[in-house]
C-alpha cells in the first residue's frame, strides 16, 4: 500500500476500482490488488449504486486492509472513476474492473516501464480470459511491444482496455477526466490521451485475468456500445481517420446484431455507404442474410 507521495524509483500509483453489482467477484478482485508487490500504491474503490451485497463485501475487506471506499448513486463507470480521481494522489493511475484479476507483479511491471518512458501516457498489456470461477479459457497472443498513433487508434477504433491500462495522471488531468455521459471509459480515454500527443503502447506481458460471465453484458449491450462509441469519436469527425473508424464501429455493432437483431443490423448497415464496406462488412452481410438466431 501507499508508503509515500512518490519517489523517483517508486512513483505513487492510484488504483481506482469502480464497482456495480459485483458481489461474487469483488473480494477476489480487491485481494489481487492488495497483494501486489509494488511498494507504493493506494487503492480507491467507488461503489456506483450496487443493489446486491457488493458494499457489504467491500466493507468487510476494509476491516482487514487500509484502502479508501466511497459510495454514490448509480451514474455509470465514467462518473465513478471521476469520483475516485478526486481522491487520488498518484502520479500513475490504474483502473481495473471490479470482476477481473490483477496478475502478480503487474503494478511493478507497468510502473517501471512508464518511469523509463515518460513520453508514454497510456500503457496496456495482455489479458488471459477466465470464466466465472476463475478457470483459464484462453489468452491473447502477442509478441513485442506495440505502439499506436492517434491515427491508428481512431481509424481502427482501438481502445486500450481499462482493466489492463495504466495512465499518466497528468495526461488524465489535461484531458479533463472522463465524460460521464459516455458510460464506457476505455475508448474515450485512449483517444483523448493519444490526441494530446502522448504515446500509447501495449506490453506483451499478461497483466490481467479478464473474466467472462453472464453479467458482463446484456443481450442488447452492443446498442449502447455503438452509441457511446459514436459519442467518443464525434469530436474528431474532421480527422482523416474518422470515417474509417466509424466503419469499424458499425462493423463491431453488426457482429452480434446480424444474427439476433436483424432489424437493428439493417439500420446500422444503412448508415454505412457501400463504398466504405470492407471484408468485415461483407462477412457481416452474409451472416445477416443467411444466419438466424
Amino acid at each position: 500500500m501507499a508508503a509515500a507521495e512518490g519517489t523517483v524509483e517508486y512513483p505513487l500509483i492510484s488504483v481506482l476500482v469502480p464497482c456495480y453489482n459485483r458481489e461474487r467477484y469483488i473480494e477476489e478482485t480487491l485481494l489481487s490488488i492488495l497483494e501486489q508487490d509494488y511498494p507504493n500504491f493506494e487503492l480507491i474503490v467507488v461503489d456506483d449504486g450496487s443493489q446486491d451485497a457488493s458494499v457489504e463485501r467491500i466493507q468487510a475487506l476494509q476491516q482487514r486492509f487500509d484502502f479508501q471506499f466511497y459510495r454514490q448513486a448509480n451514474q455509470g463507470v465514467s462518473a465513478a472513476l471521476n469520483t475516485a480521481l478526486r481522491h487520488a494522489r498518484g502520479e500513475l493511475v490504474a483502473t481495473p474492473d471490479s470482476d477481473d484479476i490483477m496478475m502478480p507483479g503487474r503494478l511493478s511491471l507497468q510502473a517501471n516501464y512508464m518511469t523509463d518512458h515518460p513520453e508514454v501516457g497510456c500503457l496496456g498489456g495482455r489479458v488471459v480470459y477466465i470464466d466465472a470461477d476463475g478457470k483459464r479459457l484462453k489468452g491473447e497472443q502477442r509478441n513485442g511491444i506495440r505502439s499506436y498513433s492517434f491515427d491508428d487508434l481512431l481509424g481502427h477504433a482501438i481502445a486500450i482496455g481499462a482493466t489492463v491500462a495504466m495512465y499518466r495522471r497528468e495526461a488524465i488531468e489535461r484531458v479533463g477526466g472522463y465524460d460521464p455521459e459516455i458510460r464506457i471509459q476505455d475508448f474515450q480515454m485512449t483517444l483523448k490521451i493519444a490526441h494530446l500527443g502522448y504515446r500509447v503502447e501495449v506490453l506483451p506481458d499478461v497483466v490481467s485475468g479478464y473474466r467472462r460471465h453472464d453479467g458482463n453484458f446484456s443481450k442488447t449491450a452492443y446498442r449502447r456500445q455503438f452509441d457511446y462509441d459514436c459519442m467518443t469519436v464525434a469530436p474528431y469527425r474532421d480527422h482523416p481517420a474518422y470515417l474509417a473508424g466509424m466503419t469499424c464501429i458499425v462493423n463491431k455493432a453488426l457482429k452480434q446484431s446480424v444474427v439476433g437483431d436483424k432489424a437493428y443490423a439493417w439500420s446500422l448497415l444503412l448508415q454505412l455507404p457501400p463504398w466504405r464496406w470492407n471484408r468485415v462488412t461483407w462477412r457481416r452481410i452474409r451472416h445477416l442474410l443467411f444466419k438466424f438466431g
